[in-house]
């Protein structure tokens, strides 16, 4: 007689591979339900990998904080974007009328390594990470961390690709003079176009609400531009300035109002709701992306993780705007 667990599965036994997609998915293409409150947290439940072969974007967390100039924390944000995710990951962005994760083969990298004990490193390790995605041919979706991390990403993507146009969300202009070498998750832009890395002439900042009297040659619609123009009008402003050119989008969660976004570093009233902030990411298809980030998530300071919830959603449209180019797969 037979021991009563060695009978086969009942034909409604749950398929062992529907959980934990994140290891167990059999192709790398399409958007599959798994339940939200369990299973492997990668971004929007992509496979895990550090295999290149194939892969159209990689998603890559960055979980540095060292440059902040209040409040830290924001090593956590790509643990708390990714968790976040899994309430996306059962279908695609409804906007767009295509699912980005069936054009583009999407992977979650995981994290840069570097030694938090050797912090004069870390641009060194993101620049030589993010190199390497750049030689593949591979575009990085990266998940902050604070917003200094861009600087290195731009400096390894301009090795590739020459001077950028920026698109950059934030409620900071970030290109505060700075002396050379200094790390600053608020000075960095001004070093990226004193540099060269970005062309300011083809590259506009949206949503800026502190004082800068400076702007070093970008295009600035400031927070009360953007109120009293509204989404379509700083639309048309980004595609007149940026065109056909490669351009990198880089989104700090604190554009977004406080109301909106209480987990970052340095929140600014004043802003923008979420709702804003994805009608303006939508207006971005069928640019010439060749990398995009969103930073400055800083789970400490957020409330029932709105601040991750919309940093997820906001760069799962960055997706959708960088699938936009790409044919539909046969």
């Amino acid at each position: 007689m037979s021991h009563p667990d060695a009978s086969p599965r009942p034909a409604t036994a749950v398929d062992p591979n529907a959980v934990d997609q994140a290891f167990t998915r059999h192709s790398p293409y399409g958007t599959h339900a798994e339940p939200t409150y369990s299973g492997a947290l990668s971004f929007l439940r992509r496979r895990y990998t550090k295999d290149l072969d194939g892969v159209d974007v990689a998603v890559v967390g960055v979980p540095f904080d060292l440059a902040t100039t209040n409040r830290p924390g924001t090593r956590l944000g790509p643990r708390a974007i990714r968790a976040a995710s899994a309430s996306l990951a059962w279908c695609a962005p409804y906007a767009w009328g295509f699912d980005p994760c069936e054009r583009l083969h999407v992977i979650d990298w995981g994290d840069v390594a570097f030694d938090h004990g050797r912090p004069e490193r870390v641009p060194d390790a993101l620049r030589d990470a993010f190199r390497a995605f750049a030689d593949a041919g591979v575009t990085a979706l990266a998940l902050g961390g604070d917003h200094f991390i861009t600087y290195p990403i731009l400096q390894a993507l301009h090795a590739i690709h020459g001077p950028l146009s920026l698109i950059h969300f934030d409620a900071h202009s970030d290109t505060w003079e700075d002396r050379d070498a200094r790390i600053d998750h608020g000075t960095m832009f001004w070093h990226a176009a004193k540099l060269g890395l970005v062309d300011p002439a083809h590259s506009i900042q949206i949503g800026m609400r502190t004082l800068n009297p400076e702007d070093h040659g970008f295009r600035v619609l400031d927070a009360r531009w953007l109120h009293a123009h509204g989404v379509d009008a700083c639309i048309a402003e980004i595609r007149a300035r940026v065109g056909d050119r490669r351009c990198y989008v880089s989104f700090d969660i604190d554009f977004l109002d406080p109301a909106f976004a209480p987990g970052t570093g340095t929140p600014v009233v004043g802003g923008f709701s979420t709702h804003h902030a994805l009608q303006l990411i939508r207006g971005l298809g069928g640019l010439h992306i060749v990398g995009m980030d969103v930073v400055e998530v800083s789970p400490p300071f957020d409330h029932a993780e709105i601040t991750a919830l919309a940093g997820a959603s906001i760069a799962q449209e960055l997706l959708a705007a960088h699938a936009s180019r790409f044919p539909e797969r046969p």
